[in-house]
């Protein structure tokens, strides 16, 4: 069973810290939520895990399997097993949806390949690129687009789970991928990411709400104040959040809550 492993992990971005020591782990098959109001280091991480270059990690280390990825590139991040959906989905113009997965799917299931050598066989690839964009209920003409320009918002996050099923992962974090989606959209986007958890993914999903959590019930849910996981507990604590807020949260955890009012001064 492969881990990853956050160790006291500290990140500043131009110069400000915004991450002061976070402790996680996450083992294949755990679903874990990622909470906390605005400002408190959640996408920061997430940024921080892929290897954003605006995302400078001084103190701490991640690590899947005990290799220390901090100083790695993003797509060798990507080879050792981590994704990442973003929130804000990139677009590419002039790259093929098609392309750019079959790429993708034969550097991370052949880690050693270079460029210009043999990519995953075309009658392989279409077959499940058909399967899965039937599975999340994609018009299978999108494969023929450009990455993401000109589609909705729906559509690419739709995208984003696309990827992750195609690329399958050792661990998956979603930052906010419901941000954004209409009810319907949030339905569809749930139930794919649910289809792809089991044994072999760890997923970390980082929401506001608990919509996306409906159809993916944590069995950890950590709470983020001020750059630090504060408090750990299960599905309920998910609900207690999305119920009440974080009032209750900074008055158990008086400290980090007055770092977030300095902050915010």
């Amino acid at each position: 069973m492969s881990l990853l492993k956050i160790s006291d992990l500290h990140v500043s971005v131009s110069g400000t810290p915004i991450l002061k020591g976070v402790n996680l782990e996450i083992k294949q098959g755990e679903v874990h939520a990622l909470m906390g109001p605005n400002g408190s280091g959640k996408s920061t991480l997430a940024y921080a895990m892929a290897g954003h270059p605006s995302y400078e990690i001084t103190k701490g280390k991640v690590e899947i399997d005990g290799t220390d990825i901090s100083e790695l590139d993003p797509n060798e991040r990507a080879r050792l097993g981590l994704f990442l959906a973003f929130q804000y989905p990139v677009v590419i113009p002039g790259v093929k949806v098609a392309d750019f997965l079959r790429h993708a799917m034969s550097n991370v299931r052949n880690p050693d390949r270079k460029e210009g050598e043999k990519l995953i066989p075309m009658r392989e690839f279409r077959k499940e690129l058909r399967d899965q964009m039937s599975e999340l209920g994609m018009d299978l003409e999108m494969a023929r687009r450009y990455l993401n320009d000109g589609f909705s918002g729906g559509e690419k996050k739709r995208m984003e789970i696309l990827q992750l099923a195609m690329l399958k992962p050792k661990f998956a974090v979603l930052d906010e991928t419901d941000s954004g989606l209409d009810s319907d959209a949030v339905k569809v986007v749930s139930e794919g990411l649910n289809r792809l958890t089991g044994p072999e993914m760890g997923v970390l999903i980082i929401t506001h709400h608990e919509r996306l959590l409906e159809f993916n019930q944590p069995q950890f849910t950590h709470v983020m104040l001020a750059g630090r996981i504060v408090e750990t507990g299960d599905a309920s604590l998910a609900a207690e959040l999305h119920e009440h807020g974080y009032s209750s949260v900074r008055e158990r955890h008086p400290d980090a809550a007055a770092e977030e009012v300095v902050e915010a001064v």
